[in-house]
């Protein structure tokens, strides 16, 4: 048995050739895309390993020759740019594994053992598709390449996949970057937060429901699931999902159909089911709040996310995409120095990637410079926890001063709702304009609304952003 290793690291082809050779392989080494080319049309191999970066090209962008000439050869990738894109565009042109350096090496002989004993099993892709820019993932950490490793092993299938991690740690984003990668890219990427849905209408906003089936049902609606046809359908917080609603859905799973509320007609689903949870869901079925059998049915590929604390080395990377993305978006574009991204990659950031991505827009809105230095970050670091320390006491405050306001106040009925938002909303866009100086794009983006709604309700409330255009400050 033969294996071709095209490396350019002389190091690294020391040792590749010592493991391979004791696990019984002939090696012979190159380090460019022409000897690797003239040594395949010399004489067969049993297995390719190279490297990406060669001397003279690509070795992943020249596999489509080796194909044309061995397409039963099995590839194995060895690459440094340990991307999504990078790991995607390994599978894409048929490689049997990717491997991120630092790799394990003991991990690697037993890989190119399995792929010479089972060729077969060779995983392909057309490599004439679409490139993967856009990507909704960020990292290049050791716990971001088996997230990567796992997505490209279920693009080509239908698999059911169970996102498991803590709150904010970006599964939904998994979700998403299987969806458009995957061969269901064409179709809709329909998501439900199955723990923001009162559990008396989680079975008609995934099912359906006929006209008539309920007080209210005035109406045929199509539920998420026929929403999802064609494409992708991803089940957050499914570890909140109601019991009756787990029965319904294991149904729908275990015979590929579903029945609208108060219909009779079976609909066969054609949708990619992907689940999340950041719950143990072990206990919830000792406990019979989740059902096993459902669990089992949901968790056929199970993709655990790391928190943002074992993958601190994306932490300047994530923060860099998110200053570039609030830019985008029309707030002020920053920078971070070396030292400044160095002091984010030293925080605890419970939250996760949500809570890097808030404290990233706050820092792109509030801060002085256009280059944020560790000592500028210090003063907002700060400022943002004293802000999450008092963040319950707020809470509790904020309702008591709604019931308060509702006991002084006093609205005649039919107007509570009225006055008690506009109460709200005056203050809160006050605030939030204050913060940008009256510009009413930011404004809306901060608020996550659309900038007419604004400008309409700051009409009815009578606020003029003009008012809050920041000053000139005097010189001292």
């Amino acid at each position: 048995m033969s294996v071709l290793l095209v490396e350019d690291d002389v190091s690294i082809a020391i040792v590749i050739t010592a493991a391979l050779e004791a696990e019984g392989f002939d090696v012979a080494h190159c380090d460019s895309v022409a000897e690797r080319d003239r040594l395949l049309a010399a004489r067969e191999y049993s297995a390719l390993v190279t490297d990406v970066m060669l001397t003279d090209g690509d070795g992943i962008e020249s596999l489509p020759a080796v194909r044309a000439m061995h397409p039963d050869l099995p590839v194995i990738i060895l690459s440094a740019q340990n991307t999504l894109d990078t790991a995607v565009r390994a599978s894409d042109y048929g490689a049997f594994e990717y491997f991120p350096k630092p790799f394990d090496i003991d991990e690697l002989a037993r890989t190119v053992r399995q792929a010479v004993g089972n060729r077969a099993n060779a995983q392909r892709r057309d490599p004439d598709e679409p490139e993967t820019d856009g990507l909704p993932l960020v990292g290049r950490s050791a716990p971001m390449q088996a997230v990567y490793r796992m997505i490209t092993r279920v693009l080509r299938n239908d698999l059911t996949v169970l996102v498991l991690g803590e709150s904010g740690i970006g599964k939904e984003l998994v979700a998403e970057a299987i969806h458009q990668l995957g061969h269901r890219q064409g179709g809709p990427f329909v998501a439900v937060n199955t723990a923001a849905i009162p559990a008396d209408l989680i079975e008609s906003e995934l099912f359906g429901h006929e006209k008539g089936a309920f007080t209210g049902a005035v109406a045929r609606n199509i539920g998420k699931f026929e929403q999802a046809a064609g494409g992708t359908l991803f089940l957050d917080e499914i570890g909140d999902m109601p019991m009756q609603a787990q029965t319904r859905l294991l149904r729908a799973l275990q015979s590929g159909s579903i029945r609208r509320v108060g219909g009779r007609e079976e609909v066969t689903i054609d949708a990619r089911i992907i689940a999340a949870t950041n719950k143990d869901l072990g206990p919830l079925i000792a406990a019979g709040q989740f059902r096993e059998d459902l669990y089992y049915r949901l968790n056929v590929v199970p993709i655990h996310m790391p928190p943002l604390r074992e993958r601190n080395d994306d932490i300047e990377a994530l923060a860099n995409h998110f200053l570039k993305q609030a830019a985008n978006e029309g707030l002020p574009r920053r920078q971070l120095t070396r030292d400044a991204a160095e002091l984010l990659q030293r925080q605890p950031w419970r939250g996760n990637v949500r809570e890097l991505k808030n404290f990233i827009y706050r820092l792109a809105l509030l801060g002085r410079e256009d280059v944020v230095d560790a000592d500028a970050l210090i003063v907002l670091l700060s400022q943002s926890q004293r802000g999450d320390s008092e963040a319950a006491e707020i809470g509790t405050s904020l309702e008591a001063t709604v019931t308060r306001w509702l006991q002084r106040e006093a609205p005649p009925p039919g107007r509570v709702y009225d006055e008690a938002l506009a109460a709200f909303e005056r203050p809160l866009f006050a605030e939030v304009l204050r913060g940008t100086g009256g510009n009413q794009l930011r404004a809306a983006q901060i608020l996550g609304i659309n900038r007419n709604t604004l400008r309409k309700r700051l009409s009815e409330l009578e606020l003029d952003p003009e008012g809050f255009s920041r000053q000139p400050q005097p010189r001292p």
